[in-house]
Formats: C-alpha cells, sequence, structure tokens
C-alpha cells in the first residue's frame, strides 16, 4: 500500500501540486483510487494524513543521520548504515539524538519516494508544520469558506444582486492576488543578484540518498559543490526520479 500511495505522491510532486500548505484536495482523491486499483484496499484522507505523519518522521529523522559523518544508506537492505558502533554511540548518547534509537536496524522501504516528497516540508523556523497539519489546516478553511458561501445566499432580491456583485469583488480580489503572489514569487527566483542557499545538511543528505554517488569522494564533493551554490539546481534534481538523479549529476559536473 506504501508504495501505491508514495507513487501517486511522486507524480504530484513533480506536476508541482505540492503546494506550500499542502497536498491539492484531488491529490488526496487520486492516492485513494490509486491505492484501491493497486491493492484492493478503501482509504479514506484520515488514513493517508496518518500515514504521511509517519513518512515525515521518517524523513526527518532519517536525513539528520545523513548529514552525519559515518552515515550512510544501504539500498539493499533499506535500513541507515554506520561506519562503526562507535559512530552510532556517539550519535545516539553523546549528541543525545534519542528519537533516532530504533533506527539502527530499522527498515524503512522506498526511501527514494520519501527523500524526494518530505524533503521541502521540512521549512525552518518557529512556523514550519508537518504535511499533516497543513492539510488539517486546509480542511478548516475549506468549511470556513462553505460556511461563509451559504450564509450570503439568504437575500432578497435587491440584497442578492448587491452580494452578487460583492463576491465577485471577491473573488477578482482574490484572483488578483494570487496573480500578484505568483508574480513576486517570480521576481524572487529571476531577479534576485545572489543564487539562493540550501541547507547544506539538505544537500548532503539528498546525495546520500542517491545510489553509487558516495562512493568517489571527488565526485561527490563536485556534486556538493554545484549544489549548495544554487537552489534552482537543487530543486532541479529534486523534481527527477531517482534512477536519473545519478546521471544528471554526472551530465552536469562534468561539463
Amino acid at each position: 500500500m506504501d508504495e501505491a500511495l508514495l507513487t501517486t505522491f511522486v507524480e504530484f510532486y513533480n506536476k508541482g501540486d505540492h503546494a506550500q500548505n499542502g497536498w491539492k484536495s484531488h491529490v488526496y482523491t487520486a492516492v485513494v483510487k490509486n491505492v484501491r486499483d493497486k491493492c484492493g484496499v478503501d482509504i479514506t484522507k484520515d488514513n493517508i494524513i496518518s500515514r504521511s505523519k509517519t513518512f515525515d518522521k521518517h524523513y526527518s529523522i532519517i536525513s539528520k543521520m545523513l548529514a552525519t559523518s559515518g552515515f550512510g544508506w544501504d539500498w539493499t537492505r533499506n535500513r541507515i548504515s554506520v561506519d562503526s558502533d562507535a559512530v552510532w554511540d556517539d550519535y545516539i548518547n553523546v549528541k543525545k539524538i534519542q528519537d533516532a534509537t530504533c533506527y539502527r536496524y530499522k527498515v524503512v522501504k522506498f526511501w527514494d519516494s520519501i527523500s524526494l516528497v518530505y524533503c521541502k516540508d521540512h521549512a525552518t523556523g518557529e512556523f514550519a508544520r508537518t504535511p499533516s497539519e497543513n492539510a488539517k489546516e486546509m480542511d478548516v478553511e475549506d468549511l470556513s469558506n462553505k460556511d461563509s458561501g451559504s450564509n450570503t445566499s439568504i437575500s432578497s432580491d435587491v440584497g442578492d444582486d448587491r452580494r452578487k456583485r460583492h463576491r465577485m469583488n471577491n473573488h477578482g480580489i482574490t484572483f488578483l492576488g494570487d496573480k500578484l503572489d505568483s508574480f513576486v514569487a517570480v521576481l524572487k527566483d529571476d531577479s534576485s543578484q545572489d543564487p539562493k542557499i540550501v541547507s547544506p545538511e539538505e544537500v548532503v543528505a539528498v546525495l546520500k540518498a542517491i545510489p553509487d554517488l558516495d562512493g568517489d569522494d571527488d565526485i561527490f564533493l563536485d556534486a556538493y559543490d554545484f549544489l549548495i551554490s544554487d537552489d534552482r539546481k537543487f530543486n532541479a534534481l529534486l523534481a527527477l526520479p531517482m534512477g536519473l538523479r545519478k546521471k544528471w549529476m554526472f551530465k552536469h559536473i562534468n561539463k
């Protein structure tokens, strides 16, 4: 079931349907359908949100380990690989990362999909939230919009006309606001003089997740330098399926 769920998430992530405030509603519908078709199991949006919390936790804990010296990813066993017991003891007992204790031998399948989909959910700062929290907020907003619409539907003919005009104005303002937000976002992307700098830990975690890339220190460092310099290059790598990321990296760092 996890494979069917994550396959759908990756598909819509690559289409740009993974917005800042969570998945769009039609993505949940697509997940429900795909899981039913592939697994013969009926699930609900709440089931998806619950499972999404688990994936988000996996990403949060594992990506921090992968960004630490001495850790890697075992693609054969689908779990963390550690250079030595000393590395593990230092991470758990000295650095006191206790929430990672159970991950020494924990099997986490489909890490390539999890690391792609949940990577950008981990914004920094006090307002950072998980995808499941964002989804719940979207539900509340949807209910509020429905209540607001129903409260304005009962009136006299004259009142109806006024409210229709008011609603049209509101839609126009919302539309213009959305366009303005998009325009500002484009300006931020295209007109900034300095390239956006991504988190070094995030770059290391993503590179370590690419099969066979961390076997050569020189290639790994070249790839790191290439991605750390520009957020757009990093996002371009994330948009690719895991099987194409190594080839894409070699293509660019060998230029």
